[in-house]
């Protein structure tokens, strides 16, 4: 629940950074820089996403036993637990990477470079990885939740909750792909694009994000499909 709370404050600052970007005018931009809108939501991201790898990291063995009321063998929290045979552990795992990725960007973001070639190593190239570690990330989470490659499980509300998460990422990766600078003078309509699918992908991660919460709250109750076991790697 924490995790899906803190996630949409995330995706709420994306949005708004997004929204000033595209129209300067707006009265919040002369009060919230939008770069710093942005670097503030780089950090909440930061913070779920630790707090779902260490779930993932310490998930229990044992999750039937939970839902008739028999706790699982108790275990030491491990605050890098390591599940490296479940896909939704490197799930979290590149999540976590890449919001550290969007932390650093959007901190060099605040301090412009002399030119288009410093923005591009030190803004963008980060920006580009974390992207790329994001779609990889809801891919993942899609597919463990899936347990296959695609399915359409509309009736599932965690089916929702990835897919949303997903398409975010998509629009993400979009962006990055182009926001890159090629030189001193660049298009303002690739540049406006490139903002339009960072928002689009915030708006993606919040709806995501707000599922989480109805998701945490039916924990433990049976599902309207039934459970199968965390997809295992190899």
């Amino acid at each position: 629940w924490w995790i899906g709370l803190v996630f949409a404050v995330g995706s709420l600052l994306f949005i708004l950074g997004s929204v000033q970007t595209l129209w300067p005018r707006l009265a919040a931009t002369a009060v919230f820089d939008p770069a710093h809108v942005f670097f503030a939501g780089s950090l909440p991201f930061t913070l779920a996403a630790y707090l779902q790898f260490f779930q993932a990291g310490n998930a229990s063995d044992f999750p039937l036993a939970v839902a008739v009321g028999t706790p699982p063998k108790a275990v030491r929290k491990k605050w890098l637990g390591c599940r490296a045979s479940e896909l939704g552990w490197w799930s979290c795992l590149l999540q976590l990477q890449g919001t550290l990725c969007f932390n650093f960007s959007t901190y060099q973001a605040l301090h412009p470079g002399p030119s288009w070639f410093s923005e591009d190593i030190w803004v963008w190239l980060p920006n580009f990885v974390g992207s790329v570690l994001f779609l990889l990330s809801g891919y993942m989470a899609f597919a463990e939740t899936c347990h296959g490659y695609w399915r359409f499980l509309p009736r599932n509300l965690s089916w929702w909750a990835v897919f949303w998460n997903f398409g975010g990422c998509v629009s993400f990766m979009m962006s990055a792909c182009l926001a890159v600078l090629v030189s001193g003078t660049e298009p303002v309509l690739r540049l406006q694009l490139s903002t339009w699918f960072t928002l689009l992908g915030a708006v993606g991660f919040f709806i995501g994000s707000i599922l989480l919460l109805p998701e945490a709250a039916t924990e433990g109750e049976k599902h309207l499909l039934p459970e199968e076991p965390p997809v295992k790697m190899g």
